[in-house]
């Protein structure tokens, strides 16, 4: 006769499989809407992300989260009524190096809402890497025109706006490279971590 295993084995074993489980690789399927919970000096958001509509991006992100790139990263452009973007430098104003560039995604149909999480990128159309932004308005200039592209929303804040609004509140002056839009206080991503699989 099979026996059946009791209830706290079976948590157990279940607990077990959860730590052998294989990390989220290029091959991995992706979650259709995952959540990264971001923990800053000023407070905690949660922002739920769009696979769907933006895989590429979605991907990396979740692959700098994993390998914990942004960790002890600051905000370091913060213009209030616009943005704030963080995600490639240190406190000491190093910018933490990445691998990888991702491809532009945004004709995907997510447009730069106020609460909504996009890729900062430079003059290139895909140049993005680590750097993201959180737009504080509707920046719908951000979006694509028909004469260049725009920059790819992946996402948006379903928890802690008032912490993004906080951050986007903060005093500004000239810091390490930049001449303006740095925070005067330190604006530190102290965490960030997957939440959920988001499944569905």
């Amino acid at each position: 006769m099979i026996a059946i295993a009791s209830r706290p084995l079976q948590a157990a074993v279940a607990a077990f499989a959860l730590l052998i489980a294989p990390p989220l690789t290029a091959e991995a399927p992706l979650p259709n809407f995952p959540k990264v919970e971001f923990t800053t000096t000023l407070g905690n958001f949660t922002v739920e992300l769009d696979t769907r509509r933006a895989p590429h991006t979605v991907r990396n992100f979740l692959g700098l989260v994993a390998d914990g790139h942004y960790e002890g990263l600051i905000f370091h452009r913060v213009i209030q009524g616009f943005v704030v973007q963080g995600g490639g430098y240190t406190p000491d104003f190093d910018l933490r190096p990445v691998a990888d560039e991702v491809i532009n995604e945004s004709g995907n149909g997510l447009s730069n809402r106020r609460g909504t999480i996009a890729m900062a990128r430079t003059n290139e159309p895909h140049s993005a890497n680590s750097q993201f932004y959180i737009n504080l308005v509707d920046n719908l200039s951000l979006d694509p025109q028909p004469s260049r592209w725009g920059y790819t929303v992946f996402g948006s804040v379903v928890a802690g706006m008032e912490t993004v609004d906080a951050i986007g509140g903060v005093a500004t002056a000239s810091g390490g490279p930049f001449e303006r839009d740095v925070p005067q206080a330190p604006v530190i991503i102290t965490g960030a971590r997957l939440v959920n699989g988001g499944g569905g």
